[in-house]
């Protein structure tokens, strides 16, 4: 049996693709960090969440390396790095240096670069990144607070932050079929080429990489690669329907708590302000008194937890309200400041008895995992592509964790409203 091992960078991008993973029939588990143990695990996928998207080059390297050998020692035999699908990264990193390290511990000398989902508009043309119809240069991602994407090409965006070289698959060679990506594949290697850029317009172009990277030991990208590869390991018969069930939201008690500010979560934001209590989140009094604060917006939750939708504790702005705000406190002590708010928050409604958390943004729900104590859990209904409800495996928790621009416009709502305890 082959059995895969996912590295994501981030705690939202590895529930994106263990959902995926379930989808498509891999029996999944997912884990928050390194586990400090080594456990018999029956799953055909396991999935380690860091939180090394932004961290300094070589504190994302060690946890990476530390998650692969923990995963090798599990019995992995193919191994995901799995980063977001708007290649969330500097000019440093993380994304090529993790990539050469990983690389380089398994003894290999090339790997793919397949951010695309389609299902979530993220595509890739000659190497280009689109976000819907617009390149991610010129997407909301520009204005990213920590990783401001400001180029869409993929090869050039590796090379810069990477030690070896890019080429590039085009879509007339996925239209081809699986053998002609993989002659093209020996083609570069021959050539030098480290890591291949893959275009990817349509479902139909994950599913041919999936048939042709099935025997490749490290790839790397956003979730959409997972749909074709599990649908190659997966094992007759297996039930990903029962998977869904073990992760079936639970617990009477429910909070929506938004950090990022992207131009989807803005735009959630908004639409759910409409509809339940919400309360904006002060960066001064998260700078000035933050355990008081904490405490003040909890006494808040409890006092707005009677309505028929959850309440909301949103730190979402738009590009012009965080400039100001970054240029006022800075924009990793403002940044820093809310995230040790919402994790004092979470601890506090925890204990007064919350156990379903709504979460948006991929820090801001690491942050909310760390807080609770979540190890481990199983993947759930899927609420929005890539978005499932996930249930702790040791305590009655469950969390829905979205990545900023994932999911619609009434996602908050439906989160609550179409999935039955």
């Amino acid at each position: 049996m082959t059995r895969l091992g996912v590295i994501a960078d981030d705690f939202t991008g590895a529930t994106d693709i263990a959902s995926f993973l379930v989808q498509n029939g891999l029996s999944t588990i997912q884990f928050n960090g390194v586990p400090q143990q080594h456990d018999t695990l029956t799953a055909e996928a396991i999935v380690i969440s860091l939180k090394s998207r932004s961290n300094p080059v070589n504190e994302a390297v060690e946890q990476s390396l530390a998650a692969l050998r923990w995963l090798q020692a599990q019995g992995c035999d193919r191994f995901y790095f799995k980063y977001c699908s708007t290649f969330d990264s500097t000019e440093k990193g993380n994304i090529g240096p993790v990539t050469d390290a990983l690389l380089a511990e398994l003894g290999e000398t090339q790997t793919v670069i397949c951010p695309a989902l389609p299902v979530n508009g993220r595509t890739v043309y000659l190497g280009h990144l689109f976000v819907g119809e617009q390149l991610l240069s010129d997407s909301g991602m520009r204005h990213h607070p920590v990783t401001p994407m400001t180029d869409s090409n993929l090869l050039r965006l590796m090379e810069r932050q990477s030690q070896g070289k890019a080429g590039l698959i085009a879509a007339p060679v996925l239209d081809q079929g699986a053998e002609a990506v993989r002659t093209r594949l020996a083609e570069l290697k021959a050539q030098g080429i480290n890591y291949v850029a893959l275009d990817t317009l349509n479902e139909q172009h994950l599913l041919v990489q999936g048939e042709a990277l099935r025997d490749m030991r490290l790839v790397t990208g956003g979730s959409g690669l997972a749909i074709g590869l599990a649908r190659q390991w997966a094992q007759p018969g297996s039930n990903s329907r029962a998977a869904e069930n073990a992760g079936r939201p639970q617990g009477a008690r429910a909070v929506v708590i938004s950090g990022s500010c992207s131009q989807m979560t803005n735009k959630q934001v908004n639409a759910y302000r409409q509809q339940a209590p919400s309360h904006e989140v002060d960066v001064v009094r998260c700078l000035e008194n933050a355990s008081a604060y904490a405490q003040e917006l909890c006494d808040w939750v409890v006092a707005n937890s009677d309505q028929s939708l959850a309440p909301l504790l949103f730190a979402t702005a738009d590009a012009q309200q965080l400039q100001l705000i970054q240029q006022q406190y800075g924009a990793e002590r403002s940044s820093h400041a809310v995230e040790q708010l919402f994790a004092a928050v979470t601890r506090e409604l925890q204990a007064r008895g919350w156990q379903r958390f709504i979460v948006a943004g991929g820090e801001t729900s690491g942050v909310v995992a760390q807080s609770l104590g979540v190890t481990a859990f199983h993947i759930g209904p899927t609420i929005s592509p890539g978005v499932p409800w996930v249930r702790d495996i040791h305590q009655p928790l469950s969390l829905a964790l979205k990545s900023g621009n994932f999911g619609d416009e009434q996602f908050f709502r439906r989160a609550q409203t179409e999935f039955s305890q």
